[in-house]
């Protein structure tokens, strides 16, 4: 190996040292909202990308084969690595803005491995300013959120339409009708978007003699 060919090397080496270093603060913005994929994974994603880019840009010269390819399999690779990262679970999506940031992640690492470091830098505050950003308690930014309530209650007449208005719903998402007895009673759910504290509940089974029970069930 020539002085030429070690010194270039040693500037690809730099190559990966900054997708390491771009790749690790990524990671930690993740970290500290306990996101299924942190430091670890985002760093190497990142060095494995630029590592990807530095060896199709330069230990292919010569050669007739298409060095843009290999950038196009780390794209397709990290989307499986992605795919992976994503949870489906109690009707609910888990994960897909880290999965994204991994994506995202492995195009900082190709910038770095193709020397293009002010793009590189400039993406990794772009994409840890917009994980910050779409964190802040904002309205516009915040997903609605939805809490599911059980409720049993004895068929009487206007009871329904008092717990749809104490909740502030138009259905019962889920309806059991069952005897007990000469006694027809009902088992409703109900999602509502207005949290009802305890205390509120207790209320409620006091004021209204018809309702047996109220479970939350917010995590279903």
């Amino acid at each position: 190996m020539t002085l030429d060919r070690f010194l270039q090397e040693l500037v690809m080496l730099l190559h990966i040292c900054l997708a390491a270093f771009l790749g690790f603060f990524i990671g930690f913005e993740r970290k500290m909202r306990y996101k299924e994929a942190g430091i670890r994974t985002h760093t190497i994603v990142c060095i494995g990308a630029a590592l990807m880019i530095v060896i199709s840009k330069y230990a292919f010269e010569g050669f007739s084969a298409d060095a843009a390819r290999i950038a196009a399999q780390v794209v397709s690779g990290v989307g499986f690595l992605g795919a992976g990262i994503i949870v489906y679970r109690k009707q609910k999506m888990y994960g897909l803005t880290t999965a994204a940031g991994v994506w995202a992640t492995a195009g900082v690492g190709m910038a770095c491995g193709g020397g293009l470091y002010v793009v590189a830098i400039g993406a990794t505050l772009i994409i840890i300013g917009v994980q910050c950003l779409f964190h802040l308690k904002i309205r516009l930014f915040q997903t609605k959120k939805y809490y599911s309530v059980r409720i049993k209650f004895r068929r009487e007449e206007g009871a329904s339409k008092i717990i749809k208005n104490l909740f502030g719903v138009e259905k019962f998402n889920q309806l059991i009708m069952a005897r007990e007895g000469d006694t027809v009673v009902y088992s409703a759910m109900v999602n509502t978007s207005s949290f009802v504290p305890s205390t509120r509940l207790d209320e409620i089974m006091i004021e209204y003699p018809f309702i047996f029970s109220i479970e939350r069930c917010d995590d279903e």
